[in-house]
């Protein structure tokens, strides 16, 4: 069983810490409990439960018409929310709820409703990234195991896959190519299949290569296509105190190409970019370099 700290709570819902206790002492809306050693916590129906409040709340509902609700009521509240247009931050709780309860049915549904309402672009930038920032918070708190990670990710991997293969394989006259690629023993790819779908969605040419690829691949690819533009991902390799090396060494090898790197590693103090190499801070950036 998952255990939250209150202001785990307050990350995870949006709703201040303060607001929660005060809604605790006047209308019981939640059941903390406590450790051998006295210390509050609350569980994964708590925080499914504060998740529903928010977005009935946030929707206008009074906190006291909601607390004389029962969990079915406030369910099929929420369900109906959940199915209206431009309600982001709803279909975000969603998919944690669905996460936590590995309900694959319930899952797809959120993510499907988003993407009829919102388009595919817009639902991977206003509900699926917000929701990957919550699975970080969930990760470094251990309240989800690997399984809930591996088990999202594969979801929208699926879907990822689905609109790749949706667009034509038409070039621009103009287009550049891009060699998409994931260092050695880096898995994390959905980053990279989002710049593969953003590519190919504008009539950018893509050679994807994917995961755990050796440098000297790397290399040989290149050698053969001469492409301008390369792009990749570093959310655990290379290490941290490996970072420097590697950019520098993708800089000195690929003097005329211009090198994009994004992920959780290249974010640290401290480093230091060459001339050629650009840190993407978030997908909205990537996008915005094919507008205009």
């Amino acid at each position: 069983m998952a255990q939250y700290t209150i202001k785990e709570l307050e990350h995870l819902s949006g709703i201040k810490a303060h607001t929660i206790r005060i809604w605790e002492q006047r209308y019981s809306i939640l059941n903390p409990k406590r450790t051998d050693t006295n210390i509050r916590f609350y569980d994964d129906e708590d925080l499914k439960s504060l998740l529903n409040i928010s977005l009935l709340n946030d929707r206008g509902y009074k906190i006291s018409k909601i607390a004389q609700m029962d969990s079915e009521q406030i369910q099929q509240k929420v369900q109906q929310l959940c199915d209206e247009p431009c309600v982001c931050s709803h279909q975000v709780s969603a998919l944690v709820s669905a996460m936590i309860d590995m309900s694959e049915e319930k899952f797809d549904k959120a993510l499907s409703t988003a993407t009829i309402q919102m388009g595919f672009l817009n639902t991977m930038q206003d509900v699926v990234y917000p929701f990957l920032n919550k699975i970080g918070i969930l990760w470094q708190t251990g309240n989800i195991t690997p399984a809930h990670e591996h088990f999202v990710s594969n979801l929208i991997r699926q879907k990822l896959l689905v609109a790749i293969d949706g667009q034509p394989a038409r070039w621009k006259d103009n287009a550049d190519t891009f060699i998409l690629y994931l260092p050695e023993n880096e898995l994390h790819e959905l980053a990279l299949l989002y710049m593969n779908y953003i590519l190919r969605a504008n009539r950018q040419r893509v050679i994807y290569l994917g995961q755990n690829l050796p440098f000297k691949d790397l290399e040989l690819t290149h050698e053969q296509f001469k492409t301008a533009h390369i792009c990749t991902a570093f959310t655990t390799s290379p290490e941290r105190d490996q970072v420097q090396g590697y950019i520098n060494k993708l800089s000195d090898r690929f003097t005329r190409s211009t090198i994009y790197v994004y992920g959780y590693q290249v974010h640290q103090e401290g480093l230091i970019l060459p001339q050629n190499v650009v840190r993407i801070p978030c997908m909205a950036d990537f996008i915005a370099l094919f507008k205009g």
